[in-house]
């Protein structure tokens, strides 16, 4: 089983600390949980944190050892405790895989493991992350970044889409696919592998048009035009335009895009299908049209994503 410890930095907020615990504890393997999770600091007690209640974390640092992940949660851009840098940086030096959500970004650039990476934070603090350590290369307007064995997240939600990537990683978008809708939270929205970086869709800012974009969800095989979204909405195209920007940050046809780029992903990933067949199932035509999007969209080719992700993910 795959162990995972999160090193809780001070201040921290519970939101960030309770997400890994939510995704990672909903992947089921035939041979039962996916993960052991655990939490350890570098004081272990009452942990006080921001904007909630304390948590308890009876562990030590040196629960780090073994890890297979690491991931480093909080310090609000504040110095980690000595112990708790040495600690990641340890693991690092072992082959964990190391990752962080939110400010834990400040905690892995302490520790020197961000010099001359890519990397991302809360976008509130990405300036300062950047003149305080120039050796990073900070990405404020990406969700995550996956820079091989080192990931960092942006804050709150974007914590959930890193941890729900290091799932479709390790068991594929099937699992992950189902870990998010388990959570109720929107279809794994991968950033990709390693030294590229994708921008996913925005988050959903409403429901109006949830049962539209599910109907389409459905029918991602078939042409779709907005004529036949506002039929099934019941509204005009102007208002189905107006609502699902409003909604979603795109145009209804963005948004088909996107999620027939993500269908032709996951088809990658979880089948033997011929490129042909693949961008006929996921409504973008040709394997050229497939190659085309999916270069432009994350900067590689389907048959390199194909061999990729099934050398990581499996």
């Amino acid at each position: 089983m795959h162990r995972i410890v999160l090193v809780v930095v001070t201040p921290v907020m519970s939101f960030d600390v309770s997400i890994p615990y939510m995704v990672f504890g909903g992947v089921e393997t035939d041979g039962g949980p996916g993960y052991a999770i655990r939490a350890c600091t570098a004081e272990p007690g009452i942990v006080p944190t921001a904007g909630g209640p304390d948590l308890f974390v009876p562990d030590g640092l040196e629960a780090v050892r073994g890890a297979g992940t690491v991931i480093a949660v909080g310090s609000g851009g504040e110095p980690a405790h000595p112990e708790a840098l040495r600690a990641v940086r340890e693991a690092a030096a072992a082959g964990a895989r190391i990752a962080s959500l939110c400010t834990g970004a400040f905690v892995l650039a302490q520790a020197g493991l961000l010099d001359g990476r890519p990397a991302t934070t809360h976008w509130a603090l990405a300036d300062a992350l950047a003149a305080r350590h120039p050796a990073v290369e900070v990405r404020p307007d990406v969700l995550y970044v996956d820079d091989g064995r080192v990931l960092t997240s942006a804050g709150a939600a974007a914590a959930i889409d890193l941890c729900l990537h290091l799932v479709r990683l390790d068991h594929g978008a099937a699992v992950a696919n189902a870990v998010a809708r388990a959570a109720v939270v929107s279809p794994v929205r991968p950033g990709g592998q390693a030294q590229f970086i994708d921008t996913p869709l925005p988050p959903e800012r409403g429901a109006w048009l949830a049962a539209t974009r599910a109907w389409a969800l459905e029918r991602l095989d078939r042409p779709l035009t907005l004529g036949d979204l506002a039929g099934h909405a019941g509204t005009s195209v102007r208002t189905l335009t107006r609502r699902f920007h409003a909604e979603t940050g795109l145009s209804p046809l963005q948004w088909l895009l996107h999620r027939r780029i993500d269908r032709a992903r996951e088809l990658l990933e979880t089948t033997d299908l011929p490129m042909g067949e693949i961008a006929w199932r996921s409504g973008l035509g040709s394997a050229d049209s497939l190659r085309k999007h999916l270069v432009g969209r994350a900067g590689i080719t389907p048959s390199a994503y194909r061999a990729g992700f099934r050398r990581t993910g499996r």
